[in-house]
């Protein structure tokens, strides 16, 4: 008995700890333990094991309870999104040229998405349209474009800061105005460009789903009156 006892005296830290770990059920067998071991912590004072046990969990609730609303507030600005796509894919179906198709498309970005500045670039000219801020006319073979070639030939909405030529070209006198863009390539039409004030309104990495979605309900609209 007592070479056992001054065996398990002789058991150093690590040890005891390594076989802790390998016997994670052990304080089950003995709950009183968990009453009168003490843990340190970095402030305040050192507390058993049971309640630094449940001060844990109630920080890991505090966090899964800030998740869940982050969540919900992502679900619910989601809701508003589909809902207002949904909403401007009606309206660009219900118009009855391609002008007036262009309009429907740059007043709704600016008024239901709040974009601070709207600006389309098309390829071909537009019947209706003769002088319009928000619109240019420039052929998908001008110069002019040579810097948006790679977001020509993937398709792909890009969002984040542009580079200032990008910006001079599609915002003109009011580039220094736009600080981050949406900015929707349309294959054969034009790109349409959703210009911020805010630097972190427009990111990479964003989600673009719905303006994939707004791109391609503005090409169908605008397919219906192809030559």
């Amino acid at each position: 008995m007592t070479m056992g006892f001054d065996q398990t005296e002789r058991l150093g830290a690590h040890e005891v700890a390594a076989w802790l770990r390998r016997h994670p059920a052990f304080l089950q067998q003995f709950p009183d333990l968990a009453l009168t071991l003490v843990v340190p912590r970095e402030n305040g004072p050192a507390a058993s094991l049971a309640s630094y046990q449940l001060e844990v969990l109630r920080d890991k609730n505090r966090e899964l309870s800030r998740r869940l609303q982050e969540l919900f507030g992502n679900a619910q600005e989601n809701e508003r999104l589909a809902v207002r796509t949904h909403q401007l894919t009606l309206a660009l179906m219900k118009q009855d040229s391609a002008a007036a198709t262009l309009r429907a498309m740059a007043a709704s970005l600016a008024e239901d998405f709040h974009g601070d500045l709207v600006r389309i670039v098309s390829f071909h000219p537009v019947a209706g349209i003769d002088d319009a801020e928000w619109l240019q006319v420039i052929a998908e073979g001008d110069r002019r474009l040579d810097g948006f070639r790679d977001l020509l030939g993937s398709g792909e909405p890009v969002c984040g800061r542009l580079h200032p030529d990008k910006n001079a070209l599609l915002y003109g006198l009011r580039a220094e105005d736009v600080h981050s863009s949406a900015l929707l390539v349309l294959p054969g039409i034009g790109l349409v460009a959703v210009g911020s004030r805010d630097p972190n309104r427009f990111f990479p990495g964003m989600g673009t789903l719905f303006l994939r979605m707004m791109g391609e309900a503005l090409a169908a609209g605008l397919q219906r009156f192809a030559a």
